[in-house]
């Protein structure tokens, strides 16, 4: 008795907290500067912009943190019924799942000898961890955390929605948009630089993604803003 191979996720739970922290500042940054910069583009009223900042800052955390948790909950379930799967076939069928492990190790590409011979030497050492490595690219010591990524992404938009927010209230009037608007580009070409290195990418073509749509982002958000402000008035 057998069960499917799929893709190897390689899961890492350093990995985990690291791509939450990446996209969670990435979030905080672009949602938090849209939202003040709309606002800002219809009022000149400090209070006002830092009211609708401070509860996208909130909001925004809150929300990420609970779609990540959510998230790596509905990944970390799949993961454990991929271990309780493979425990019961190893106590139903342990030759058989032998020989499962022989055939994947042949699809990979090693000859039929090689791979009877570690298979033998993995099982010899943990069968289960074997096929949990072979068939689903997870460690059963290694699953993730929801809390985890949930607690990286909500710290991680926190800091990062605080740098448009910072952007926009500090400077004088003249200058809060134009300053808004370099700090985020600024922010968003080290998120892009760090998530293509995690993900050994190109980061010239990550960050140039990140910078056009940020711009294009923030224009459009700003040019509403004005729009609807001035027409309110």
């Amino acid at each position: 008795m057998t069960t499917p191979d799929v893709t190897s996720i390689g899961l890492n739970e350093k990995l985990n907290k690291l791509r939450a922290a990446v996209l969670g500042a990435n979030d905080g940054i672009v949602s938090t500067a849209a939202v003040v910069l709309g606002v800002a583009g219809a009022t000149s009223h400090v209070g006002a912009i830092a009211t609708a900042g401070i509860a996208a800052v909130v909001g925004g955390a809150v929300s990420m943190a609970l779609g990540e948790y959510v998230s790596v909950s509905s990944q970390r379930d799949t993961e454990r019924s991929y271990v309780a799967k493979e425990t019961a076939l190893h106590e139903q069928d342990p030759e058989g799942e032998f020989a499962h492990l022989v055939r994947g190790y042949m699809r990979d590409g090693l000859s039929a000898e090689t791979a009877t011979r570690v298979a033998q030497e993995r099982t010899a050492a943990d069968p289960l961890k074997a096929h949990l490595e072979l068939h689903y690219g997870i460690d059963e010591e290694d699953i993730v955390s929801p809390w985890s990524a949930a607690i990286a992404s909500f710290l991680s938009f926190f800091l990062g929605a605080m740098l448009p927010l910072a952007a926009v209230l500090l400077p004088p009037e003249s200058a809060r948009v134009p300053v808004t608007f370099v700090v985020t580009l600024l922010a968003l070409a080290i998120t892009g630089a760090i998530s293509a290195k995690i993900g050994d990418a190109d980061p010239k073509r990550a960050v140039a993604r990140l910078i056009i749509g940020g711009a294009l982002g923030l224009a459009v958000t700003y040019g509403v803003g004005n729009l609807f402000g001035t027409a309110a008035l």
